[in-house]
């Protein structure tokens, strides 16, 4: 009887199957033990800052409102705008938006606002709670700047992955993420770049993975070019220590340094779609009055790299847990670290410590430009660099003696610097109690050289105290933030705004006539949060085109005229299309909706017009854009005491009575009608109704010395006439407007001449089917004659040679990435 065939794999010979098997499980083994390091830098930093959400009872946690400053006046708005545009209920495109300052550029505010790669969460939530997946992004990608960290310390040195873990978990915990960026979810993806940059830095040195070298450098800049620029910066200082350090010949060296050139050049390179067009619209943005550079002194500077100490302000934030500042410490004093390795990390973290000081320096870190608001938005390169330090000397097992020592150094310095505002409530038990048991911790895991049932005793320390410490950084500077009056938290979702949002919803028709959402709740970009097509807008790009088209018509402004505000004017709304208004209603959280008649987006004027009220009065400004006579513009006549003045004019009874003086800070009074004042910020305000006597009366309370209310503040609207010119509009007005993404077009009546004004104002970018020519800050076109339609498309400044530039790099990245498996295959 013949035996039975054996069955055998044809793909694979016996004898070699199971090593095979061998080899696949060694593989996801190795691959398991290469995520436990930064699976644990995550947990541990999303873990510490979330318990100290919870600690504080703030939203999520609580009913405390999380959005501070501008998360609740920029980066929670343009979220809410992002999530329209990809659920296709955007008025406009990624290139332009119609919601917000009348029309304005998009994609340079993408890159900006929403360049973090987490910014995409607030697309996968309910629009209710998109603030919700804001406040996520910060969490989320603080633990993802510390993952990637532990990536970059284990290329470093090799040790425990626990460890490396823990040290990671500082720098995503570090006082310039904790106290600055928390509440800054873009600045927070440099924080990602710098470790991300450190890795290509290796790659370029290793002679490998050129290409993915280059795509890092690409995703640091396409999340967010500000901070990128600064870890870029710092990934030059990495790269500089790394050639210092390493045993290489000269040739190896320049080799080294033209895979980082050309790595780096490339990656900028795929980012130039975005970053060409940012930076042309910075370049005509609204100038602000930035201020010079201003060190801190010298001992409010040291305090910064004490543990848990924040104050709201221009401070440096230098700090991490104190187990990170005990090792970095320890790093020059390790004998078993090579002397040149100690040399230069200690003197390159010295200068770069040092080059925060600096005008010049600053400069340098700030692309060259004094940045507006916290100069010292580049110390997270110094805690990456602490952490780095700090790494090595943990893989070089320090001695406990040297240990000791640092640990007593930073009890001391806590001392001298005890009396600093910045030194908080928490500093004390961040430096005795966190310092001590970190101390503990640290000798623990030295004994377990001989004592290993030690090494988990010291890892559950080391990991208990970096959570618990960060835990009490986070939530000490988030109640000290808490208690200045310009970062008061405030709710982004709550009653009041959804009722807010379902009033303008209601009588919105866009583009049959825009809808202002009325004064800001929350946002000076309520109208991306809520949907409208009003005036308000904030954002670092608003143009001094835009600036110089609405500041002299009354519109309110802030921040040197990047911020504008909407004004409950009915002029201004028949000049810019607003055919709805919300505005609060009685009871508390309502809003109550009016529609009124206005004209198209698209007008014709057919003539000169001017104004016959005093030309330097905004009443005439308006008239001359409307082209109609409907103000009565009063003189006025001035009593009382330079704080408590009065003003009295007379006007044609029935009439209604407008008030505008942006040189004064305080209130108004006028009969029944009481408002505040606030310089610019405040519009054009209407008083109501000018009584039978033909009499206005108005007292002005001010705080702003020296300064008077201008010689023409008053002025009363005829409705008749404004109705006369309204519909006069209408009548030879765009029979038809098609508004797209980032376009417009009109379809005008038969043997229209004259010139057509688009309400919106003349922004660079566009460009027409006819002659283009503003009208007093407006897009508008010169109508040859027989002309009975026209279109305009808007592309921002730099679009093309962006993409141009794009593409050539991509093809030199595909060649890069091609040419060794060409190479292999021959």
């Amino acid at each position: 009887m013949a035996p039975e065939p054996t069955t055998v794999d044809a793909r694979l010979p016996a004898p070699d199957r199971p090593s095979a098997v061998r080899r696949s499980l060694g593989r996801s083994v190795r691959r398991s033990a290469r995520l436990r390091g930064p699976v644990l830098a995550f947990l541990l930093t999303v873990t510490a800052f979330c318990a100290a959400w919870a600690a504080r009872g703030t939203f999520p946690f609580g009913n405390t409102g999380r959005a501070v400053n501008d998360q609740a006046n920029q980066y929670v708005p343009f979220h809410r705008a992002l999530w329209d545009l990809v659920h296709g209920q955007a008025a406009g495109d990624l290139l332009f938006t119609w919601r917000g300052g009348f029309g304005q550029q998009f994609l340079s505010d993408y890159h900006t606002y929403l360049g973090n790669p987490f910014s995409w969460l607030a697309v996968l939530v309910p629009r209710d709670h998109v603030d919700l997946a804001v406040f996520a992004v910060t969490p989320v990608t603080m633990g993802t700047a510390a993952a990637v960290m532990t990536v970059y310390l284990g290329k470093l040195h090799a040790g425990p992955w626990w460890q490396r873990g823990v040290l990671g978990a500082t720098y995503g915990l570090c006082g310039w993420a904790l106290s600055d960026a928390s509440y800054i979810p873009m600045w927070l993806w440099g924080l990602v770049a710098l470790p991300m940059l450190g890795i290509a830095v290796e790659w370029c040195l290793e002679g490998r993975r050129w290409p993915g070298a280059a795509l890092l450098v690409a995703l640091a800049w396409f999340g967010n070019f500000y901070t990128a620029m600064m870890a870029t910066m710092a990934a030059c200082v990495l790269l500089a220590i790394r050639l210092a350090t390493r045993d290489t010949s000269g040739r190896e060296r320049l080799l080294a340094l033209w895979r980082a050139a050309t790595a780096a050049g490339t990656g900028i390179l795929l980012t130039l779609p975005l970053l060409l067009p940012s930076f042309l619209s910075s370049g005509a943005a609204q100038p602000t009055r930035a201020a010079a550079f201003d060190p801190v002194r010298i001992e409010v500077f040291f305090a910064g790299m004490l543990p848990a100490t924040h104050l709201w302000g221009g401070r440096p934030r230098l700090y991490v847990a104190s187990l990170g500042l005990i090792l970095a410490g320890s790093f020059l004093l390790n004998t078993s670290i090579a002397r040149r390795t100690r040399l230069v990390w200690g003197a390159a973290t010295a200068l770069v410590l040092a080059s925060f000081q600096f005008p010049p320096t600053q400069y340098v870190w700030h692309g060259l430009a004094v940045p507006n608001g916290n100069p010292y938005r580049e110390t997270f390169v110094f805690s990456g660099m602490v952490v780095v330090l700090a790494w090595l000397s943990l893989a070089g097992k320090p001695r406990p003696r040297h240990l000791a020592l640092t640990a007593g150094l930073l009890v001391a310095a806590a001392f001298v610097l005890r009396r600093t505002d910045d030194f908080g409530g928490w500093t004390w038990p961040a430096v005795l109690g966190g310092g001590g048991v970190s101390l503990l911790a640290l000798v623990l895991l030295r004994l377990g050289d001989k004592r290993r049932f030690l090494v988990p005793v010291a890892a559950v320390l080391m990991i208990g105290v970096v959570l618990a410490e960060s835990t009490a950084a986070a939530a000490g500077a988030d109640a000290r933030r808490a208690r200045e009056r310009w970062a008061k938290p405030v709710p982004t979702s709550n009653r009041s705004i959804a009722g807010h949002f379902d009033a303008v919803r209601g009588v919105e028709d866009w583009p049959a006539h825009r809808t202002d959402s009325g004064a800001p709740q929350t946002a000076y970009n309520d109208a991306l949060a809520l949907r409208a097509e009003g005036p308000q807008y904030y954002s670092s790009y608003l143009p001094e085109a835009t600036y110089k088209a609405l500041e002299p018509l009354g519109y309110g402004f802030k921040n040197d005229g990047r911020t504008f505000f909407g004004a409950d004017n009915p002029v201004l709304d028949a000049i810019f299309s607003i055919g709805a208004r919300v505005r609060p209603g009685t009871a508390p959280d309502s809003w109550t909706a009016e529609r009124f008649p206005a004209p198209p987006l698209v007008t014709v004027r057919t003539g000169p017009y001017a104004s016959p009220n005093p030309a330097e009065s905004v009443y005439a400004r308006q008239e001359t854009v409307l082209g109609a006579t409907v103000y009565e513009v009063p003189q006025v006549t001035r009593g009382g005491d330079p704080e408590n003045r009065t003003y009295t004019a007379r006007c044609r009874p029935g009439s209604e009575a407008f008030w505008y003086s942006p040189a004064l800070y305080g209130s108004l009074h006028a009969g029944a009608t009481g408002k505040p004042l606030e310089n610019e910020m405040t519009g054009v305000t209407p008083l109501g109704p000018v009584p039978a006597s033909g009499t206005v009366d108005v007292t002005v309370r001010t705080r702003t010395r020296g300064a008077d209310a201008g010689a023409h503040p008053l002025g009363c609207l005829d409705r008749s006439a404004l109705t006369a010119a309204v519909d006069r509009l209408k009548a030879t007005g765009a029979t038809a407007v098609e508004v797209g993404g980032h376009s417009i077009g009109a379809t005008l009546p038969a043997d229209t001449r004259g010139t057509a004004v688009v309400a919106t104002t003349a922004v660079p970018g566009w460009s027409c089917s006819a002659p283009v020519r503003p009208f007093h800050g407006l897009l508008a076109v010169d109508l040859p004659p027989g002309t009975t339609a026209f279109s305009c498309t808007f592309t921002p400044k730099g679009l093309y040679p962006g993409l141009a530039a794009a593409a050539l790099a991509l093809l030199t990245l595909t060649a890069a990435a091609a040419t060794p498996r060409l190479r292999r295959r021959r």
